[in-house]
C-alpha cells in the first residue's frame, strides 16, 4: 500500500512538472519565422524611434515588463484598459505610476507590425513587450540577447489580482526572495533583476521614510551614505510635489551598467529594497562580484530575464492574439 501511495505521489509530481514545463515549452527563438520573419527588426525600429522621442521610453518599458510578468505571468494583461464592468491591473494603486511611454512603446510596435500584411494580428502583445524590453536594455548600453517567443495574450486582467504580487521599496531580502520564488526565480535572479534599477526614476515620496521618518531612534536610515542623504533632501524637500521623481541611479542614470551595484557598496541604493542587497550577508557577495565585473552581471541579467519571460506563459485556450493590446478581442 505504501509503495502504491509513493508511486501515485511521484506521478502527481511528474504531472505537475509537465504542466509547468508545457507552458514555456512552446517558446522558441524563431517562433514567427514562418508568419512574420522580420518581426524583431520591425519592433526594434519602432522602439528605437520611440526612444529618440523620449528617454523615458527605456525605464518605462522595462518596468512595465516586470509589472506584467509578476502578476499572472508575461501575458500583456497589464496593457488592458479598465471598463465599466472591470477594473483592470493597470488601475491598481501599485500600477498607477507606470509611465505612459511604456504602454505607448508596445502600441507603436503593434501598429508597425500591423502595417505589414503578413504580420497583421500574428504577433501577441506579450511577445511585443518582451522584444521591446530587450531592445530598450540594449539601446541604453546594455547587452544584446535573443528572446524566446510564442506567448499568447491573457484573457483576464483585474486590479484585484495585483495585491501582494509586486516588490515594495521597503522590502527586505526575505520578502524579496519569497516573492521572486513564487515566480520560480532564485536569490541570484532577484539580485540580477534588481539591477534594472540602474535605469529609471522614482517619486520622492517613496524615499521619505529613509531620510525623514526612519524610526523612533533616528530620522535617517543609517545605511544611507551621508552625502547621498544631503543630495536626496535637496532634491526631495518635505513639501515637494508628490509627482516629482528622481533618478534611481545617481551616478549613471541613463546607462545600463553595473554601477547600480557599486552604488550599493557606497550606501547609495535609493530604496531599502536596493540597499539591503548589500547589507544582507546572503546577497552581499553577489553584489560585490557584479560591482567588480560588469560582464558577469550582464550574463546573469540575460539569464534571469529569459527565466522571467517564461513565467505564466499562456497557451492554447488560455490565451489569444489581441487585435488591440489595450482590449480583449
Amino acid at each position: 500500500m505504501v509503495v502504491v501511495n509513493k508511486t501515485n505521489l511521484l506521478l502527481l509530481l511528474l504531472s505537475l512538472c509537465l504542466t509547468l514545463d508545457l507552458s514555456s515549452a512552446q517558446l522558441r527563438r524563431n517562433f514567427y519565422a514562418g508568419s512574420c520573419p522580420n518581426v524583431e527588426q520591425i519592433v526594434r525600429n519602432a522602439v528605437q524611434k520611440k526612444v529618440q522621442q523620449t528617454f523615458t521610453t527605456i525605464p518605462a518599458t522595462l518596468r512595465l515588463y516586470f509589472h506584467d510578468c509578476f502578476v499572472n505571468g508575461c501575458d500583456a494583461s497589464v496593457m488592458i484598459a479598465s471598463t465599466n464592468n472591470n477594473k483592470a491591473e493597470k488601475d491598481h494603486e501599485e500600477n498607477l505610476s507606470l509611465a505612459g511611454d511604456g504602454f505607448d512603446t508596445v502600441i507603436k510596435a503593434k501598429e508597425a507590425l500591423d502595417a505589414v500584411p503578413n504580420c497583421r494580428n500574428k504577433v501577441s502583445c506579450a511577445d511585443i513587450l518582451t522584444m521591446a524590453t530587450r531592445d530598450v536594455v540594449n539601446l541604453a548600453g546594455g547587452p544584446q540577447y535573443d528572446v524566446e517567443l510564442g506567448r499568447l495574450d491573457g484573457l483576464s486582467s483585474t486590479a484585484a489580482s495585483v495585491g501582494g504580487k509586486l516588490p515594495h521599496p521597503t522590502d527586505d531580502v526575505n520578502k524579496l526572495t519569497s516573492l521572486f520564488a513564487k515566480n520560480g526565480l532564485s536569490l541570484n535572479d532577484m539580485i540580477a533583476l534588481s539591477g534594472a534599477h540602474t535605469l529609471g526614476f522614482a517619486h520622492c515620496t517613496k524615499v521619505f521614510n529613509r531620510i525623514y521618518t526612519f524610526n523612533k531612534t533616528t530620522k535617517v536610515d543609517p545605511t544611507v551614505n551621508k552625502d547621498y542623504v544631503t543630495e536626496l533632501k535637496a532634491s526631495c524637500p518635505r513639501n515637494i510635489d508628490p509627482r516629482v521623481a528622481i533618478n534611481m541611479d545617481p551616478t549613471t542614470p541613463r546607462q545600463f551598467d553595473n554601477v547600480y551595484y557599486k552604488n550599493l557598496q557606497q550606501g547609495k541604493g535609493l530604496f531599502t529594497s536596493d540597499q539591503v542587497l548589500f547589507t544582507d550577508r546572503r546577497s552581499k557577495p553577489t553584489v560585490d562580484l557584479w560591482a567588480n565585473n560588469g560582464q558577469l552581471f550582464n550574463q546573469a541579467f540575460i539569464s534571469s530575464m529569459i527565466k522571467l519571460g517564461r513565467v505564466g506563459v499562456k497557451t492554447g485556450s488560455n490565451g489569444n492574439i489581441r487585435r488591440d493590446c489595450g482590449a480583449f478581442n
